[in-house]
Parts: structure tokens; sequence; C-alpha cells
């Protein structure tokens, strides 16, 4: 939405700045009323209380019916009530789900399965109509078992607590093309093998910046992101001031317009986590898939702690504990690297790696192999959802199947070069399309790269050299924006991007 200042008066701009929807806890209303993520046609989370909250009258009793289950909740003096759902299993139904207080509201057609969040940046709002083979897709779209509700995009400094024109989907050929691509691919394997209803919750956001996703004062409890979020407190404070001055020059008016942009955009500390995440914060999910780490490239040393704070803010406040988290590493993109160079994206691909160290019941989906150098929205998200698909097959649903990447493990130095030991490999190497192993640099003393020679070793590790360094320090694969590179494990998994060494790169000082 583009907002022109010369027609919208200061009342306007308020409005749409701080406005957190039409109803508001704290208030009261005379009718029963849930927030839009409990609708028609959605998915409850199996196996678990399930949160269900809403207003009504201050004071009134509210009974909840999910089939032959029902729990009372009693309205608190502003109007807000909230009871926990009795633990069901998939299968059955579907269930009607009535709320009862001063009025009635019933959903209908309401299923019991697993709920995940699909959340990010493009690469995840990316639809099933902008993928490969969306013709085919829609085929063999009649699975009315998936269901997905989008959220819009909405930025603002207060927590927003109902969207109201979104509602759940169910999967046929009309309605799979607005999937969130990744999520769909990824809920169809899920669902395909364990024959259980699948929930998608869609609130990515294209360009959207890591910290938008955080509540804000969990930035500020921390003393890394004073910089950032002083650069934007000084627009915070210069937005008001121009918003406050009646007779602005055309040079403040242009100036106030791309400032009211920032303000309710994706960029600004907290601006989702409250303009989104929390109008559906606390429903019943058995995890999150992610893709999102583009926009924070040039930051990707603070990305190291800047994520896992995030994944841990929301845990925290989900109420859940350490749900099931996976995320997709960037893939490969813009000119491909033929030498050694210097990347904001291998290092924030290697923060992405690193955070699977930090955090519990975390993992990640390497995709450097199937991203497209002339488009930061690689078409093939068949593969990314089956990957992420992979570890929660693996780790949720008890299915024995491959989901770890090859990770680099260890070094060694020998005469001339360096050997290398990876986790994950399975029976053996497999390089794809030739049989040398291409991808790797080795660096001495000076730290400057020079492509390598690799050796596949009968024991699964890998021998790096190079003629021009007689005495490597350090290895690295895969170390550039879109690099070429070509191992996979036995298992069609690709190596992950790598570097030995902890000299500083190129982000290292960007705040």
């Amino acid at each position: 939405m583009r907002f022109n200042s010369t027609r919208w008066s200061r009342k306007a701009i308020a409005l749409a700045l701080f406005t957190s929807a039409a109803i508001v806890p704290g208030q009261s209303y005379a009718d029963v009323k849930l927030p839009n993520v409990f609708s028609n046609h959605m998915v409850l989370q199996q196996g678990q209380e399930n949160k269900i909250w809403g207003t009504g009258v201050a004071g009134e009793n509210v009974s909840i019916t999910l089939g032959d289950k029902s729990v009372e909740a009693k309205a608190d003096a502003q109007g807000n009530w909230s009871a926990k759902l009795p633990s069901l299993s998939a299968g059955g139904g579907p269930l009607k789900l009535r709320v009862a207080g001063s009025s009635v509201v019933e959903l209908t057609d309401v299923l019991i399965g697993e709920v995940w969040i699909c959340s990010g940046q493009s690469n995840m709002q990316w639809s099933v109509n902008q993928s490969n083979d969306t013709d085919l897709e829609k085929l063999a779209a009649d699975l009315p078992n998936i269901r997905m509700i989008n959220f819009p995009q909405v930025g603002a400094q207060e927590p927003r607590w109902s969207h109201d024109d979104r509602k759940w989907m169910v999967c046929s050929a009309e309605t799979v093309g607005s999937f969130s691509a990744v999520g769909y691919f990824f809920a169809r394997q899920i669902y395909q093998t364990t024959k259980v209803p699948i929930g998608l919750i869609n609130n990515a956001w294209g360009g959207s910046a890591c910290e938008a996703w955080v509540n804000r004062d969990a930035l500020k409890a921390s003393s890394r992101y004073d910089a950032l979020l002083s650069r934007w407190n000084g627009m915070e404070e210069r937005f008001a001031a121009l918003d406050s001055k009646a007779d602005r020059t055309d040079a403040e008016k242009t100036e106030h317009t791309k400032l009211l942009g920032s303000m309710i955009g994706n960029a600004r500390p907290a601006n989702i986590y409250n303009g989104v995440l929390k109008s559906h914060m606390g429903y019943g999910i058995k995890g999150a898939i992610w893709y999102q780490g583009e926009s924070n490239a040039s930051r990707a040393y603070q990305y190291r702690d800047l994520f896992p704070l995030m994944v841990t803010n929301w845990r925290n406040e989900w109420g859940q504990g350490d749900f099931p988290f996976y995320w997709v590493q960037l893939a490969d993109f813009k000119a491909q690297s033929k030498g050694p160079e210097d990347s904001d994206w291998a290092e924030l691909r290697e923060a992405q790696t690193m955070a699977m160290d930090k955090l519990p019941n975390s993992g990640q989906a390497v995709i450097v192999d199937i991203g497209e150098g002339k488009d930061i929205h690689p078409k093939n998200k068949v593969d990314v959802g089956r990957r992420l698909a992979r570890w929660a097959l693996a780790k949720q649903y008890g299915v024995p199947i491959d989901y770890q990447s090859p990770r680099y493990e260890s070094m060694e130095k020998a005469e001339g070069a360096i050997v290398i030991k990876c986790a994950n490999v399975g029976k053996k190497w497999r390089p794809f399309d030739v049989d040398e192993p291409i991808g790797f640099t080795v660096a001495g003393e000076d730290k400057k790269f020079y492509n390598a020679d690799a050796k596949l070793l009968g024991d699964g590790r890998i021998q790096v050299s190079a003629s021009n360094v007689p005495n490597p320090m350090s290895v690295r694969y895969a170390w550039a924006n879109n690099p070429v590179c070509n191992l996979f494990s036995d298992n069609g998994l690709p190596l992950t991007p790598f570097r030995t060494d902890d000299w500083p790169g190129v982000t290292a000082k960007a705040e």
C-alpha cells in the first residue's frame, strides 16, 4: 500500500500506524468473538491441550464445546477469556466447535491433526502459483485434509488481535495456487507419509528482516542491538517531529512519506511480531518451518545471535516449550563464482548452521544446489519442502529416513594438505556430474585463498590441497554467493558449506 502524505491526515496516519484491529483486548463487547485463526476448516493440534481465546461481556461465563468435550471460561473485567480444550487424537470428525456466552459462535469442519507455522520472507511466502509445474500440481491437489491460513502483512508496534478477513482454506485445485509452496510441499510429504491431517499457518512476509519478528523488549535486553535500536529510535523521533508539523515543506513531505513506509514496514524491530505474529501466538502447533536470511545477509555475524534470539523468544512466549524449529539455509544466488571470494551470503549460511548448536530441537535444510543465480526466488520449491519434511518425519514422526546434510566435523594437517572429516555422510560420498569433488579452496598463513584439489579417501575423509599453498592453514567449501560445488552424501543431501578458520569476515563489524 502506498501512502501520499498530502492525502493523509495525521489522525489517519496514526490510525494506520497503531490500530490493533477491529477487536482490541481490554474493551468489552456484547457478542462473543474469536480471533480469525479460529475459523471454519481449521486444524487443531493433536495430542495436547489447545488454547482457545476470545472476547465477550465482562464477567460472563463462556462454554466451549468441541465434539463431545466441553470446558468453561470466565471473561475478565475487560471481557477477555481463554481456556484449554482437552487433548484429542487425529482421526474421526470433522468436528464442530461451539462457543457460547452472551451469543454463540459455531465453527464447522474442524480437524484434529498436525499444525505447523510457515514463516520467514518471500521464499516462504512464494506460492504454488509461482513455482514449477503449477498446472500439474493443481491436477493432484485434491487433498482436503491439508489446510492453510494466510496472514496479511501488517506492521505495528502494538499487538494486533485479529485479522478478520483471513480464514482457513481447504486444499483443492482451486485453492492450492495461493498456498505457500514450501509449506504445501512440506505438508504434502508429511500427510502422504502419516495420513494425518495437516494445518499450515502461513505468516511469511517478503523482504522481512529478522528483527521485525522479535519482541522489542528481547532486543533491548541485549547490548548487541544497541546500535540497531538507536538507528530506529532516531527514525521514529524524526517521523514524530514531522508528523506534528503542520507546514511541512515539499522535501519534508517526501521524507515523511518515506519514513511512514518504514514505520509500518517489515524491517522495523517488532513490527511483524506485533502486527502479525501476536494474533495467533499461543495457538496449538507441532512446530515451525522458516525460510529467511536474505535481508540480514549484510549483518551475518549479528545473525549468529539474532536468529537464535528470535526462536527462543517465540518459544518462550508460545508456551509450548522447545517446539521443533526447522529452517532453510540460503540458496545459491547471484553471479556464479569460479574462484575464492568474500561473501556475506556465505557468512549468513554459516550463521544459520551455527544456530543448530545453539538451539535444541532444531535443524537446517541445505539447498545450495537448487537456487537460481539470476533469481532470488528459485522456483523449485518441491525439493525445499521435502528436505524440511525429512527433518520432521525423522524427528517428530519416527520415520527411519536420512534427514541431515553432511556437515564439517574436524580437520587434521597432512604433508602439504588438510584432511577433512564430516558427519552424516552415509555409506559414501556422491560427487554430482563428475567424479572429482569440486568447490574447495585453501589458504596459508597469508589468508589468501586458492582453488584446491580434493580427493575422496576410502574412509570417507576428504584430502584437500593446492600446489601454490605448500603449508595450508584453512579449507573452505562452497564459500561464495553462488558457489560451484558438487558433493552429496549417498542419500542425495548436499554437503553443508563450511570453513575451518574463524578469520574475521566481511560482515564482522556490521551492526
